[in-house]
């Protein structure tokens, strides 16, 4: 038997749907705001993260 304590927080109001990673989910809508890549820094390094034609999400150093 395996024990699972992630917890299944609804995603938006009415949405229908539940994410199972964390406290804080956020929408690809919201982080890209129209657009198809986002630059993000961490660490002192940054990184492009993109969607594709395909409607998926990849991240490049």
């Amino acid at each position: 038997m395996t024990t699972d304590n992630r917890r299944i927080l609804p995603a938006t109001e009415g949405s229908g749907h539940t994410y199972p990673f964390s406290d804080r989910t956020l929408s690809s809508a919201d982080l890209f705001c129209g657009r198809r890549e986002i630059a993000i820094e961490h660490g002192g390094a940054f990184y492009r993260l993109k969607i594709t034609r395909q409607g998926k999400l990849i991240l490049n150093k």
